[in-house]
């Protein structure tokens, strides 16, 4: 399976489209929340995919990694 090179991106620019941060873009989500959905279970679809990555970027440390595609693609 190969990295999807569109989701860092899509991160960047979907809104989360339902709950307590609806409207809010996905990279902006707070970390108990992502961890709330990584105890929970997250979403099928792109949507869990999006999150799941987020919360791996997020509990590591690794948001300095979203920066340049914040800047250029928001």
């Amino acid at each position: 399976m190969q990295p999807d090179p569109t989701l860092l991106i899509d991160i960047v620019q979907k809104e989360m489209p339902y709950g307590k941060y609806k409207g809010r873009k996905i990279y902006q989500l707070p970390v108990h929340y992502l961890e709330w959905f990584e105890r929970q279970g997250f979403p099928q679809g792109r949507l869990g995919e999006m999150l799941a990555t987020l919360y791996i970027i997020k509990t590591n440390g690794l948001q300095d990694i979203l920066q340049k595609i914040i800047r250029d693609h928001q």
